[in-house]
């Protein structure tokens, strides 16, 4: 029996694509079983009396947490499902582009290889408690004193910024929950406010699977919230799974590939009577962020990597006491 640990399963996805394969979804399993045993009481000629005594057992299975195992099976067993694991981790494959031709976009694999989660969120999130352990531990005297005309002339300046995000990012921004304190360690709040606003543009607000089967290439994976197990907010799954590399193993579907363009589009996108050809205009809006994306500024693949579109990521754990690996699920 193979057990999984799912961090994440698109349980609707999962139950559209096995109605195609089956035909329908099974959400349940019954079973009943009857025994009954009768005693003959008097001749056989006439008026027989009986004696019987029965019992019955009903079992009632949910299938809910079997779907995504069923649909696994279901894809492999119609060749529609590819492991790629072994592929991803050769560099040749990557800089020769076989996978690229091979694997056109909505192509069904598995991927097993290196990767870390990474939400923006909670990068805040962590730099914001760091700076207010920095505070506190000045208010109680445990650290140099902080100057107070420079603490004063940073809150104005945290101020004057605030009002100003608040006009561009929207009532709150992720970085105003970091507050203003000096150089500790190498870093102060100016510095860790310049990072999560780096991360915004990098790494769109959310949960991040990126897997790294070799250096320099990424495969990334954004997790759709309010999908069976993933249900925790962001700081509770990185207090369960931490930031570490790890191995991790993502199905689904693949999205899309970083550009290869490296110049600059052209923004023309008018007819011959100067009216806006809409087709060229979103051609070449896309190209623009495309470009972007190639340069790592926005939340897009980039160049050789690929994202997925997930299915299911789950994790394998060490049986305890032996050198062999078993999937662990809920």
């Amino acid at each position: 029996m193979i057990l999984r640990e799912f961090l994440y399963v698109d349980t609707d996805k999962v139950r559209a694509m096995l109605a195609q394969l089956e035909g329908g979804v099974a959400e349940e399993s019954r079973e009943t079983e009857r025994k009954e045993r009768r005693t003959t009481v008097g001749p056989r000629v006439a008026g027989q009396y009986f004696q019987g005594a029965g019992s019955e057992t009903y079992t009632n299975k949910s299938l809910g947490d079997a779907l995504f195992p069923m649909l696994e099976d279901s894809l492999e067993s119609e060749s529609l499902l590819r492991d790629i694991s072994e592929e991803v981790s050769d560099p040749q494959q990557w800089s020769s582009g076989e996978l690229k031709r091979g694997l056109p976009p909505g192509s069904l694999v598995r991927i097993t290889a290196m990767g870390s989660l990474f939400d923006t969120r909670y990068a805040a999130s962590a730099f914001s408690a760091f700076g207010s352990v920095v505070m506190g531990l000045n208010d109680l005297g445990l650290i140099p004193a902080i100057n107070p005309a420079s603490q004063g002339k940073a809150k104005q300046g945290q101020q004057g910024r605030t009002s100003k995000q608040r006009m561009t990012d929207g009532p709150v921004a992720l970085e105003d929950s970091i507050p203003d304190f000096p150089d500790i360690g190498g870093a102060d709040g100016k510095t860790l406010r310049a990072f999560v606003r780096v991360s915004k543009g990098v790494f769109a607000p959310g949960l991040h699977v990126n897997l790294t089967p070799v250096e320099g290439v990424l495969i990334s994976s954004r997790l759709q919230e309010g999908r069976q197990y993933l249900d925790s907010e962001s700081d509770i799954l990185f207090a369960r799974y931490g930031t570490e590399r790890q191995e991790w193993t993502v199905v689904g579907s693949v999205g899309s590939y970083g550009t290869e363009e490296t110049s600059l589009p052209h923004m023309e996108f008018h007819n011959a009577d100067g009216a806006v050809n809409r087709a060229k205009f979103a051609d070449s809006l896309n190209a623009q962020m495309r470009n972007l994306g190639r340069l790592g500024f926005i939340d897009l693949p980039q160049q050789p990597g690929f994202s997925l579109i997930p299915f299911a990521v789950y994790r394998s754990i060490p049986r305890s006491g032996a050198g062999a690996i078993v999937e662990l699920g809920q």
